[in-house]
């Protein structure tokens, strides 16, 4: 009697755990999306000349950190670029 309530109070928390983590996961894949097309569309729009500067070469390390931080990621390689640090 015990063994089918202990399998389905798993079954249940095994399913709670998988819907958070796909939950937190496509939040992470919209925020890298995001990141990745706010600096396209910097570099299209020629932002960086508004302060005198060329525009952000989009390579693997703009990407990378445009990905994996998001809005944020994007706003610190803007800063980066615009103090003159390369990447």
């Amino acid at each position: 009697m015990l063994g089918p309530i202990i399998g389905i109070l798993l079954a249940l928390l095994v399913a709670l755990l998988l819907f958070y983590f796909v939950r937190k996961g496509i939040a992470l894949v919209i925020n890298a999306i995001a990141g990745i097309v706010i600096l396209f569309l910097i570099n299209l729009f020629n932002v960086m000349s508004l302060f005198g500067r060329p525009d952000i070469p989009i390579d693997i390390i703009t990407v990378v950190i445009s990905a994996l931080g998001g809005i944020i990621g994007v706003i610190i390689v803007v800063i980066l670029h615009l103090l003159g640090i390369p990447l």
